[in-house]
């Protein structure tokens, strides 16, 4: 048996990568809503909403995608 193991480190090295980039695009969505909670009204706060929104419907796509790989029968 012959274990590849670069294509196992390239494998954990994209996982690292995707965990780091989807927490961050979360906190940057945790952000926007302090920051929308902190202002109460004006454009600001609906920016700030929209930001918020935007970044937790990217980190969903992305967990959606991660289980729709993982699942067999959704293919």
């Amino acid at each position: 048996m012959h274990i590849d193991w670069s294509a196992l480190a390239r494998v954990a090295a994209v996982s690292l990568g995707v965990t780091v980039a989807v927490v961050v695009v979360f906190t940057l969505g945790v952000l926007g809503l302090s920051r929308a909670a902190d202002r109460r009204t004006g454009p600001a706060t609906t920016l700030a909403r929209a930001q918020a929104g935007l970044c937790f419907l990217a980190c969903a796509v992305v967990v959606g995608y991660g289980i729709y790989l993982i699942v067999p029968q959704l293919h």
